[in-house]
């Protein structure tokens, strides 16, 4: 994220929300706290909806990338344990062989 880029964007919709609601915002407090920034963006959102202020949608979008943090992917589940008995129902011809030659590294660069 650039604080540039955020920044601009806030003023941006700061202009915007003074000219179509009246409200005076902080760019630079829209810019820097995330809690300042979404409650603008959720008032934004609001105000387009209900009296059909479009044009503030991308910017709250914007805004919302710019300041907000990445949110992180759910982490993979656990692979499933292998029991005794589930280990010895694989079939010996399925484990390959440690001197078979299609399965070395170096057998299969040439």
């Amino acid at each position: 994220m650039s604080q540039n880029d955020a920044l601009a964007t806030a003023a941006h919709l700061h202009v915007l929300l003074r000219r179509k609601t009246g409200r005076v915002t902080d760019t630079e407090w829209m810019a820097s706290n995330i809690e300042y920034a979404q409650a603008m963006i959720r008032f934004a959102r609001e105000k387009a909806a209900a009296d059909g202020h479009e044009e503030l949608l991308p910017l709250a979008d914007r805004l919302e990338m710019l300041v907000m943090p990445p949110r992180k992917a759910p982490a993979p589940p656990p692979p499933p344990e292998v029991t005794p008995a589930a280990a010895s129902a694989v079939p010996l011809a399925a484990v390959p062989a440690a001197n078979d030659v299609n399965t070395r590294y170096i057998g299969r660069l040439r």
